[in-house]
């Protein structure tokens, strides 16, 4: 299945996800992220250079997991920079314009994972377990 993501959702993202790493690599972060959600993070980055393609839900929620992480942390960002400076101060603009385009992401990723869910569990009977999770495949 195939997530469009415009150029705006693809800047927030970029820009989050490096944000957050670089942030935790100098032990700055606003979030410290467990290792595996800024591992999901890492592998996300790649990836963000178009629209996203994936094959299983249990991909689907390791994207989820990646993009869920930025949103946090851009929220937390939008937040310290209202408080910091003026809600109308172009930085905090940024702030919730980069937060506001990844959490749509988020959300669009949420109504994608109810769509394989629903189909699994129509196709084989059950709701989606681990190992269906990893094994249907969704063509693009």
């Amino acid at each position: 299945m195939i997530l469009h993501v415009n150029f705006e959702e693809l800047t927030a993202l970029r820009s989050g996800g490096r944000v957050l790493l670089d942030r935790e690599d100098e032990g700055e972060g606003f979030v410290l992220a467990p290792c595996e959600e800024r591992s999901r993070v890492e592998s996300l980055l790649p990836q963000l250079e178009g629209d996203l393609s994936v094959s299983t839900l249990h991909d689907l929620r390791d994207v989820q997991s990646g993009v869920q992480t930025i949103v946090e942390s851009l929220r937390l960002e939008m937040e310290v920079a209202v408080v910091a400076m003026h809600a109308a101060d172009e930085g905090a603009v940024a702030a919730y314009f980069d937060f506001a385009h990844a959490l749509t992401v988020a959300h669009r990723l949420d109504e994608m994972a109810s769509e394989m869910e629903a189909l699994i569990e129509l196709v084989t009977g059950s709701p989606a377990t681990d190992e269906t999770s990893r094994s249907f495949q969704f063509p693009d």
